[in-house]
């Protein structure tokens, strides 16, 4: 077996050895990490908890002053399996590889942070351990920290009921909302008329999501200003933007690791779960409804549509 085959198998400590400067890192590693998960893109895998290995080795830059024996001036070994947990318990992913950089994205957040070898493992998908391994990098710059108004943005979210999508004045609300001076996220609920029913309840689920999905993109349609998302990552991106999006909420509710209760039926309450899921400034719940459920963590209103301008307002 030639060099290049070993080190391909190799643990990425010797990777990072072998791949190291002529003045190397200081390099601290997490090996055979077991943690068990939900993930994978395959139907088979979604309700199946299976284990992930994680083998991590993290090239620092020296601490400029002492360490003087104190935790609070290294890397601590904690963060490592922080990043994994938080990765996980964030969202679910269907691909090692997007766990894999999400997890390398999070150690390099970190100040002394400079190189990072993630290798993760499916142990219960065959005979033998199937995975990927990365190496990312970053400039040898310390991170900008970031500007504490963008890091605190807390969005608008707004559920509309039916009429108030099919509304022939939607636009000139839209247009308030665009004012307000935050991001707007609006969320919707099942579209009218029959839908296909399924004997099985999850199957039936997924129905229900889907047409929520549907709806989104009829609000998407009205206007070009809504711009529909699904994921988490697109959600954030478009908030540090400032753009004005429509949820279409069925890929983050089935990727959820701790979902709301709410069937699909229960949109507002799906929407009340997103807005504290985004830390949201308030909820406006727009037409008829039975209104968010007790103990939100997010203050809540109700109104009409005609009364949405002055609601902002009043905020403002």
């Amino acid at each position: 077996m030639n060099t290049d085959i070993k080190l391909a198998f190799a643990h990425p400590e010797a990777r990072a050895e072998a791949t190291a400067q002529a003045d190397p890192r200081d390099r601290i590693s997490l090996k055979d990490h077991v943690i068990t998960a939900e993930i994978g893109a395959f139907q088979s895998e979604r309700g199946i908890a299976q284990r992930l290995r994680f083998n991590l080795v993290v090239e620092v830059r020296p601490h400029p002053a002492p360490i003087d024996d104190d935790v609070d001036r290294i890397l601590s070994y904690d963060r490592l399996t922080e990043a994994i947990a938080a990765e996980l318990a964030a969202e679910r992913v269907n691909l090692l590889e997007t766990l894999a950089e999400r997890v390398a994205e999070r150690i390099l957040a970190e100040p002394q942070a400079m190189r990072a070898f993630v290798r993760i493992e499916k142990l219960d998908r065959g005979p033998g351990a199937l995975g990927v391994e990365i190496v990312r990098s970053r400039a040898q710059a310390p991170l900008r920290a970031l500007d504490a108004a963008a890091a605190a943005l807390h969005p608008l979210v707004v559920h509309l009921d039916n009429p108030a999508i099919a509304a022939p004045d939607l636009g000139a609300r839209l247009d308030a909302l665009q004012g307000c001076g935050r991001p707007v996220v609006l969320s919707v609920g099942l579209p009218d008329g029959p839908r296909p029913r399924a004997r099985a309840a999850q199957a039936q689920r997924r129905i229900d999501l889907l047409a929520l999905d549907q709806n989104a993109w009829v609000l998407g349609g009205r206007d070009r200003r809504c711009v529909v998302v699904s994921s988490r990552t697109e959600i954030d991106h478009a908030i540090r933007q400032g753009q004005m999006i429509v949820w279409a909420p069925s890929k983050l509710l089935l990727d959820a690791v701790d979902g709301p209760g709410a069937p699909p039926q229960a949109a507002e309450a799906l929407a009340l779960w997103l807005a504290e899921t985004l830390a949201a400034d308030r909820l406006l719940l727009v037409g008829k409804g039975p209104g968010a459920p007790a103990g939100s963590r997010v203050p809540w209103q109700r109104l009409q549509l005609a009364e949405l301008d002055a609601a902002i307002d009043e905020r403002a």
